[in-house]
C-alpha cells in the first residue's frame, strides 16, 4: 500500500499548525506574548503552506471525486459543503486574528480567538 505524498504532506502542515494554535494558547494564557505572537506567526505559515500545497494540487492534478457508493454520495457531498464552509470561514478569521494581533486591537483579536476556537473546533469533529 503506497501513501500519496501531497497529501500527506500537506495534511502534516495542517497538523503541525493546529499544533502550533494549542502551544500559543497556552502560551498567551501565561502571559508569554512574545513567544506567542512568533508561535501564532508559525502556525499561520505552517496553514499557508498547507493551503498552498492543497491548491496547487488541485490546479495542476484535479480535485478527487467520491469513489464510495452511490447510494451514500449526498452524505459525502453534505459533508463536504460544511467542510468547505467551516474551512473557509476558519481561514478569514485567522487572517482578522492575525491583523488584529498586529494592530494591537487585543479587544477584538481576543474575542475572534473565541469564535475560531469554536469554528477550528467544529471542523475538527467533521473530520
Amino acid at each position: 500500500m503506497s501513501l500519496p505524498i501531497l497529501p500527506t504532506i500537506s495534511t502534516a502542515f495542517i497538523v503541525l499548525s493546529a499544533i502550533t494554535v494549542a502551544i500559543g494558547w497556552y502560551q498567551i494564557k501565561q502571559r508569554k506574548i512574545e513567544t506567542h505572537k512568533k508561535t501564532m506567526m508559525a502556525a499561520a505559515i505552517f496553514a499557508v503552506i498547507f493551503f498552498t500545497i492543497y491548491l496547487s494540487r488541485t490546479v495542476f492534478i484535479g480535485s478527487t471525486s467520491f469513489g464510495g457508493p452511490d447510494d451514500i454520495k449526498i452524505y459525502y457531498t453534505i459533508f463536504l459543503i460544511f467542510h468547505i464552509t467551516l474551512a473557509t470561514t476558519g481561514a478569514v478569521l485567522g487572517i482578522i486574528m492575525l491583523t488584529t494581533g498586529f494592530k494591537g486591537k487585543f479587544a477584538i483579536h481576543k474575542k475572534s480567538g473565541l469564535r475560531q476556537a469554536s469554528f477550528g473546533f467544529s471542523l475538527g469533529l467533521l473530520e
